[in-house]
Formats: C-alpha cells, sequence, structure tokens
C-alpha cells in the first residue's frame, strides 16, 4: 500500500514573468503572481532564479508547498516495491508526459535536466495528465524549452566524516537539442560511503541482568556509478517518440567491528562483512501517434536486475588485538535474477461526447530465480548447511490490466473523474514449495475537484488500490546483523485496499501554502509478520496476510514566505498525525502496523536567499516505529529531532559553492528489540537488547557546475 508521507501536492498563485536564464543569482523582489490559466499554476523560470538552480530537480524542489512523490510503495515489512507500469507516476511529468522507466525514479530523471533548458513549471490537478495521475490533487509539469543548443552541469563534493574519512563523488548530465530532437546524457560515481559507531546491551527483561555488552564500529560503502542516456523526438503531444536506457553496477559493503563483552566471561571480537553486487539494466521507451482525434501511445519497458550477496559473521576465542583465532560463525549466499517486463497501450482523446477519455491496456511478466545458502561454521572452519522453509524457488507472475477512465467539467469550478481497472494476474511458485493460484481485482475510482471560491480549492478521492507482492518474501533467508532466520510463505496474497482521501488548499502571503490532507484506508488481508512451521516443525517469523488494517491520517503543510520580515525568507512547515490499526496473530489485540507508520512526524525548513548568497536549515523528528514479528518487536527510534543546514555562495552565475553539515545536533539513533524465546506465543525466555548508534556531525563541500545554453527567448517543445 502506499506509504501516504504526508505532505503531498499543493498548488497556489501563479506567477508569470520575463523569460530569461534561470542560473542567474536574484538581485530584485521576486514578481508577483498573477492568474494564467483557470486550472493550473505557472512559475517561469525566471521566478527561480532567486535560487540559482542548477537541474530541474532544483526548480521542483522550490515549487511553494509541493513535496515530491517519487511513486515507490512501502510494504509492512518495510521494502519498496511497485505493481506494473502505472503504480511509478509519482507527480511530476516532463512536456506533459512520463519518462518510460521504473529503474531510475524521477527525482533522478530530473537531476539530470540542465535547468537552462527549464522554461516553467506548472501546477495542476492530476487529471490533466492521464489515467495514472487522476486522485492526485497536484501534478507538476516541467516544460523544456525546444531552442537548440547544448546544456549540462557538473556536481562534485566531498563529505568528511568524524573518523577522517573523506567521501567523493562525482556526476554530471549533458542535454543537446536540435530542432524536435533531444539527447540526454548522465553519469556518475555514486560513492556514498558512511560511518558509525554504538553500543548494544543485552538484559534478561525480568530482572534487568546484563548478559552482554557490545562496542561496535561500522563502515558502509554505496557504489552505485552509472551510465543513462534518453532520446527524444517531439513533434507534439501526439507525435512523439522516445527512448531511455540506464546501466547500474551496484555494490554495497558492510564492515563491523564488535568487541563483545560477556558478563563474567572475557571479552572477544566479532567481524560483520557483507558483500553484495547488485546490477540493474533498464531499456525503456514509448511512442504516441494520432488516432480519430486522440493519441495512441505504445509502452515497453524491460528491468534486469541480478543479486549475488555473501553475508560473514566471524566469531573469535579472544581479542585480534592478542592474535585471537577463528572458533565459529555462520556464513549466507544469496544468487538471484529478478526480471520485469512491461508492455502498455492507450488511446486518450480529450473531447469524446463531451468527456475527457482514456482506454488501454497493460501485460507484465515478472519473475525471481532464487537460491540461498545458509551455512553454521565450526572452531574448524567446517561448515554445516542450516535448513531453511523455502531456500531455492522460481517465482513466475503473468499479468494483464484493462482500464478505462473519463472526466468531465460540469462547470469552471467543478470536475468529475471516474475510472475503473480491471487486473488479473497468475502466480506460480516451484522448487522447495509450489504454488499456483489466478487472481483477479475490479479497482473503481472516483475523484472530485472543486474550487469553493474565494482562493479556496478542494479535491475528494475515493478508490480502491491492490498491492505489490514483494517476490522475495517467497524465500527464507538468514539476517546475521541480528541473528535470525526469517521464514517464507508461498502462500502469500496481495493486500487490498479502499482509499478514502480529501484535500482542502488556500495561498497564503501571495505565493505561500496553507494544505490539509485527511484520509480513511480500509486494508483487507493486510501483508504483515505470522507464524510459519515449516515440514519439520521449526517455527518462524515471516510474512504473511492478517485480517483487516484501518488508517486514518490528518496531513498539515504550511509554506510561507517572510520576506515582509526579513528579504529573501521563507519558512515551510509539515506534518502529519495518523493511527493504524490491526488485530495481533499472536496475541489477538489490536496494534499499530508494523513499519514506517509513526503516529506523528514533522518537518521545519527555514531557508534565506539573498544575491548571491542562501543559507537554510532543516529540523524533522517521527515517533517511534514498530516491526511486530512472532519473536520480537523491534523498535526504531530517533533519540532527538535530526538537523541539517547550509550555506551557499554564487561567485559567478554558472557556478555554486555549496558548505553543508549533516546531523547537525549530533543525534543519535537507537533500536529496542524485545526478544521472546521461542516466540511470542510460547515465550519461556524473554530478552531486551537496545542499541545506541551515533554517525557524529559530517561537513561537506558540493561544487555545481553549469555550462552552454543558447542565446536568445526561450519557447516551449510543441504541444506544451
Amino acid at each position: 500500500m502506499t506509504r501516504t508521507l504526508l505532505l503531498a501536492t499543493a498548488g497556489m498563485a501563479v506567477l508569470t514573468v520575463a523569460n530569461g536564464a534561470v542560473a542567474q543569482p536574484a538581485t530584485t523582489a521576486p514578481v508577483q503572481p498573477t492568474a494564467r490559466a483557470s486550472r493550473t499554476t505557472v512559475y517561469e523560470a525566471g521566478f527561480f532564479a532567486q535560487y540559482a538552480p542548477r537541474s530541474a530537480l532544483d526548480m521542483v524542489q522550490r515549487v511553494p508547498g509541493f513535496s515530491l512523490d517519487l511513486g515507490a510503495t512501502q510494504t509492512q515489512q518495510g521494502s519498496v516495491d511497485v505493481r506494473g507500469f502505472a503504480g511509478t507516476a509519482g507527480n511530476v511529468v516532463i512536456n506533459g508526459a512520463r519518462p518510460s522507466t521504473k529503474a531510475e525514479t524521477i527525482d533522478v530523471t530530473l537531476s539530470r535536466i540542465p535547468a537552462q533548458q527549464v522554461i516553467r513549471v506548472e501546477l495542476g490537478p492530476g487529471d490533466l495528465y492521464g489515467s495514472d495521475y487522476a486522485g492526485k490533487s497536484q501534478v507538476l509539469n516541467v516544460v523544456l524549452s525546444q531552442q537548440s543548443g547544448i546544456d549540462g552541469n557538473v556536481t562534485a563534493s566531498a563529505k568528511r566524516w568524524y573518523s577522517g574519512f573523506i567521501n567523493t563523488d562525482i556526476q554530471g548530465s549533458a542535454l543537446i537539442r536540435r530542432g524536435a530532437s533531444t539527447l540526454n546524457f548522465s553519469a556518475g560515481t555514486g560513492r556514498n560511503r558512511q560511518i558509525e559507531e554504538g553500543d548494544d546491551d543485552l538484559r534478561v527483561v525480568s530482572t534487568g541482568e546484563l548478559l552482554e555488552h557490545r562496542r561496535k564500529h561500522n563502515s558502509y560503502f554505496n557504489k552505485d556509478p552509472f551510465v543513462s542516456a534518453a532520446w527524444g523526438v517531439e513533434h507534439g503531444s501526439d507525435k512523439a517518440f522516445h527512448l531511455n536506457a540506464r546501466w547500474q553496477p551496484s555494490s554495497f559493503d558492510l564492515f563491523q567491528s564488535n568487541r563483545v563483552t560477556p558478563t563474567g566471561a572475557p571479552q572477544h571480537d566479532d567481524n560483520l562483512i557483507q558483500t553484495y553486487r547488485d546490477p540493474v539494466v533498464e531499456l525503456g521507451g514509448d511512442v504516441t501517434r494520432p488516432l480519430a482525434k486522440g493519441a495512441l501511445k505504445f509502452v515497453a519497458l524491460a528491468t534486469r536486475r541480478k543479486r549475488n550477496d555473501v553475508d560473514q559473521y566471524i566469531q573469535h576465542d579472544g581479542l585480534l588485538s592478542n592474535n585471537a583465532a577463528v572458533d565459529g560463525g555462520f556464513e549466507q549466499h544469496v544468487r538471484a535474477h529478478r526480471n520485469e517486463t512491461i508492455g502498455r497501450v492507450s488511446w486518450t482523446r480529450a473531447n469524446l461526447l463531451g468527456l475527457s477519455f482514456e482506454a488501454g491496456a497493460e501485460a507484465s511478466y515478472n519473475t525471481l530465480l532464487d537460491s540461498t545458502d545458509l551455512f553454521a561454521i565450526d572452531e574448524n572452519g567446517q561448515e554445516e548447511r542450516i535448513d531453511l522453509p523455502i531456500a531455492n524457488a522460481t517465482v513466475k507472475e503473468k499479468r494483464g490490466e484493462v482500464y478505462v477512465n473519463v472526466g468531465k467539467t460540469l462547470s469552471p469550478s467543478l470536475r468529475i473523474d471516474g475510472g475503473i481497472n480491471y487486473e488479473f494476474s497468475n502466480l506460480r511458485v516451484s522448487g522447495d514449495a509450489t504454488a499456483n493460484r489466478t487472481l483477479k481485482f475490479l479497482k473503481p475510482s472516483l475523484t472530485v475537484d472543486w474550487k469553493l471560491g474565494g482562493g479556496w480549492h478542494s479535491q475528494l478521492s475515493i478508490r480502491r488500490t491492490v498491492a505489490q507482492l514483494n517476490f522475495y518474501d517467497f524465500i527464507s533467508f538468514g539476517d546475521l546483523s541480528v541473528k535470525r532466520v526469517t521464514g517464507s510463505n508461498a502462500d502469500l496474497q496481495p493486500q487490498r485496499s479502499w482509499e478514502y482521501h480529501a484535500t482542502i488548499e488556500h495561498p497564503i502571503l501571495v505565493d505561500g501554502l496553507f494544505k490539509l490532507d485527511v484520509g480513511h484506508d480500509q486494508v483487507s488481508l493486510l501483508q504483515d509478520q505470522i507464524l510459519i512451521v515449516d515440514d519439520r516443525g521449526n517455527a518462524f517469523s515471516g510474512p504473511g496476510n492478517l485480517g483487516t488494517g484501518k488508517r486514518d491520517f490528518a496531513s498539515l503543510t504550511l509554506d510561507a514566505p517572510l520576506g515582509g520580515l526579513w528579504s529573501g525568507l521563507r519558512a515551510k512547515l509539515t506534518g502529519t498525525l495518523q493511527r493504524t490499526r490491526v488485530e495481533d496473530p499472536i496475541s489477538h489485540n489490536q496494534r499499530k502496523w508494523s513499519g514506517y507508520w509513526p503516529a506523528w512526524q514533522w518537518d521545519f525548513t527555514v531557508r534565506r536567499d539573498t544575491g548571491r548568497m542562501s543559507y537554510g536549515f532543516e529540523l524533522n523528528d517521527n515517533q517511534r516505529f514498530t516491526f511486530y514479528r512472532t519473536d520480537e518487536f523491534d523498535t526504531n527510534m530517533n533519540r532527538g529531532p535530526y538537523m541539517t543546514a547550509f550555506v551557499e555562495y554564487r561567485p559567478t552565475p554558472r557556478l555554486a559553492v555549496n558548505f553543508s553539515v549533516d546531523n547537525a545536533l549530533d543525534t543519535h539513533a537507537a533500536r529496542d528489540r524485545i526478544l521472546f524465546r521461542p516466540d511470542r506465543a510460547h515465550p519461556i525466555s524473554v530478552f531486551d537488547e537496545f542499541r545506541d548508534r551515533d554517525r557524529h556531525p559530517s561537513f561537506q563541500i558540493t561544487l555545481k557546475q553549469s555550462f552552454g545554453g543558447a542565446t536568445g527567448t526561450r519557447v516551449a517543445a510543441k504541444g506544451q
């Protein structure tokens, strides 16, 4: 189910200013907003000059009251996945259309578009951009120039951690336009090393007795170098062709040093080593042609992922400084291929018997081939296999969907959109377990968009959604960082939701925004953790379906220009209150949902832009949240508000130097695990493992250089 982090999109007053290069620092106050279109709010490129953006992403992040939705969803186990092509829609389109990609999220796509190529951005209701966006209160359309020329940007950064290590990263992009044809290339090193230290304490709950203390140092190193390219030919909204490709040979390395001090026993040093090699390649494209006074669009997408992961937990008989020897441990190997192929066809017409109309069909073929091997290693280095319920399996899903969506503008202030999707799929699991089932769903939706007058705008939406299954939930695996095994479930089904959402918003202080989102979600077969018993009587906590889950939420956005107090000052506050309930499968009492569903969270940002300088800070916090396994309560939390801050100086119109500090308040993170042995249904022993982690403040310098830029007045791409 889509994690509705609050703060969805918003619109406000219109801005129109003279055309010009957006890289120039502001030297005068921003132009006041004026009306341009009845259903959209328009921000010309000149509005963003005060922020000196280097990419389209920089501009999108500065749209008043708008929060970027990446189009990803969160399952109750915390994994991220989306269903089909429509599930990645997000809330941003480019020249009125969405990119044909899933592996590359919209923020990455926007980051490789030079700001010089953006003519304007338009904020409007989702129905303007097709059925994928119907029901979204606001969608942002980034309109690009058709002026021939070359534009690009390069970003280089260096970040110093408390240990003295300096992480470096560089990436760049270039956009070449000739007439209706556009080529976009980008590449980057994707280096992100993070360092932390902390302590663990393991105690007996009933007595408080300390059983073990651990002092840990962790080094995480994500290396996600990438190369991507996109080619587009656009002669109009109904005459377009796009082709895009991305290659990302991702890797992840963790090294943990762990000094263990058992109560009443000698100290010893352990190590956790994780070596993951997970490359991704994607090829996608679309073709749009005119047909019967409408537009016929074909989309094709193929994503291929490999996974070659090795986890090692190495135990020693003493301290490494005393030449301790290895006396046991664990090792796990995961090898997998995860493939997805999607084809889609749709026909849209702006006026069919007085209605906007869209109909289409989508087919997808998803596969997972996985092999997992878990071993215990004795003091002599001999491996003994640990049997898992489902360690080797092949999962195949064939899915089809047809849909119709219609809309009607009843008056200048009232519009209704409705649609119905019919989905059918066949899922097969083979290997250590077998399953074969066919699923069918009707997914209706209805949206009412109403301008109440006096600047007030509201929207009410009702829709039924079906979650995407995480195919790795069909595979058992060990988590050596917490010394536990998660079971698998070949009978897992996707949860279904009825979502009732409402939005009301109003401009404040000219180009600021008040926005309130409220909603109720009714979820059947909620995906969570259940007790799984294998054929040999071994019990595991693993993914499964519970009963009916309910969620109520209210999210507030206040985005206010405060130039009347201090020129260039702006503040934004977002916050959410939510309540989730479901019956626990062990205690049968009502509890919260597992995963990142905190009862409250907030974010406060202050920024000032003046001439060649910008500076500001961001504070955020959320309530602790818990994963409810059948053998533990795993609670995660921050031990105070988290703060970042920055100062940016622009010595020239094309160069920006940014200094930033991360974790400025030295906020610790914590994890509290209540462990039930053997499980919560039959607890013989209960332990409390409390983990504290500190990454300390880190300091970064970033250089952002733009280049290129055609001269003369830029004009929008045709059809926009």
